[in-house]
């Protein structure tokens, strides 16, 4: 329950009793909650869905939106403005790229990064409000979550910060486990089968376009995954 908690503080500005010191094992090892979180973070937005859309969809989705940033604290919207500067500068060579991650100052590649991701939840929380698909709606963080229990087994580390700490703390019963039930909500969201390819694609392209994972490519692989995920819940409900 102690990595639970240390999970929750870690992705969210939720409030939690507070813990004794935390070991870097400990910490590590908070990785295997983070689907927890997600749902955790998804019922926290699709209650405000529900109930900004008794006055209209938009309201709804606005409202959302601002708790979707406000409870994880704009925590991987960070890492995504974050790779989106590395990416600009890449053109340059490696060494450019890595001290872009580094630097706490934000690119114009980051802003437009960041803006359209807002914009682009905006308008799908709406769609998905105008079809009351609140419960897509809640399952899409916790999908999205899984994905850093993939790519910290899967990709090298970037460089030596935040995210090499997670190296080796996911175990594959861990990566079992949250696969089933992933695959069990997908009886609710049927488009959540379509995660595993999603968290595949950005997996693949952080090796080739960024040459490994870090904290940043986590946070920027739960955003774009999120994004991927309503989009796909969407179409699901279109085509169903």
């Amino acid at each position: 329950m102690k990595g639970l908690l240390i999970a929750i503080q870690f992705l969210t500005r939720l409030p939690t009793p507070r813990l004794a010191a935390v070991s870097s094992a400990e910490f590590a090892a908070s990785m295997r909650w983070f689907p927890a979180v997600g749902l955790l973070v998804g019922v926290i937005v699709a209650a405000a869905a529900w109930g900004g859309g008794r006055l209209d969809g938009w309201s709804g989705a606005l409202l959302a939106l601002l708790l979707w940033v406000g409870v994880t604290g704009a925590l991987h919207l960070d890492g995504l403005g974050d790779i989106a500067d590395a990416r600009g500068a890449a053109h340059k060579d490696r060494d450019r790229m890595i001290a872009v991650l580094s630097d706490p100052h934000v690119g114009s590649f980051a802003v437009v990064a960041i803006v359209l991701q807002l914009v682009a939840k905006l308008v799908l929380l709406h769609a998905l409000i105008e079809a009351q698909a609140f419960l897509a709606i809640a399952l899409v963080p916790f999908a999205a979550r899984t994905g850093p229990l993939v790519w910290s087994r899967w990709l090298p580390d970037l460089h030596t910060g935040l995210g090499s700490r997670f190296r080796g703390a996911v175990r594959i019963g861990d990566l079992l486990l949250w696969g089933v039930l992933l695959a069990a909500a997908s009886c609710w969201s049927p488009a959540l089968l379509a995660t595993p390819l999603f968290l595949l694609v950005w997996g693949w392209w952080l090796r080739c376009a960024i040459g490994g994972v870090s904290g940043d490519g986590h946070g920027a692989g739960i955003e774009v995954t999120e994004s991927l995920s309503l989009f796909a819940a969407l179409l699901w409900l279109q085509v169903a």
